[in-house]
C-alpha cells in the first residue's frame, strides 16, 4: 500500500527543557499525519460524523523511540495502511529526519458509531479506497 508523507517542523512547544521532542508529541505528529492522509483521500472526520455517524479512536499503539528529534528540525511522518478490516484500520508509521527513522509505530484504530460508541463497519466503498 502506498506511503503517505506529511512534513512537520519541530516547534519550541514540542520540546522538553533539553530541546528534545517530548515523547508524547510523536503521537501528536502521527495523529496529524493520519488526519491529513484521510483528508487526501477525500474524507473529513467531521463530515464522517455528520453523514455516517462514524468516528475513529485509537485502540492500541506500539512505539519504538530510536533517536531524538530536536527543536527546529524538519521531519517527515509516514502513514501506511497495513490492514483494513470491517471496523478497524491498522497503520505503520514512522517519524524520520531525512532517511533516519527516529520513531516507529504500529497503530490500531477502531471505527465506532458516534452515538453508541460501539464498533461500526466502514462503508465498503471507503474500505476499497483506503487500501489503494
Amino acid at each position: 500500500m502506498a506511503e503517505f508523507i506529511w512534513p512537520v517542523r519541530v516547534y519550541y512547544e514540542d520540546t522538553d527543557s533539553g530541546g528534545v521532542v517530548y515523547y508524547a508529541n510523536y503521537l501528536k505528529f502521527m495523529e496529524r499525519a493520519r488526519t491529513e492522509w484521510l483528508r487526501t483521500r477525500g474524507y473529513e472526520q467531521d463530515v464522517l460524523v455528520e453523514r455516517e455517524n462514524l468516528i475513529f479512536v485509537v485502540r492500541s499503539v506500539q512505539l519504538d523511540f530510536l533517536q531524538p528529534a530536536r527543536f527546529n528540525e524538519q521531519l517527515a511522518v509516514s502513514v501506511v495502511v497495513s490492514a483494513c478490516r470491517g471496523a478497524s484500520i491498522e497503520f505503520q508509521q514512522e517519524v524520520r529526519r531525512e532517511s533516519t527513522v527516529l520513531c516507529s509505530a504500529s497503530v490500531k484504530i477502531a471505527c465506532l458509531n458516534s452515538d453508541s460508541l460501539k464498533p461500526q463497519r466502514l462503508p465498503s466503498a471507503m474500505i476499497e479506497e483506503l487500501v489503494e
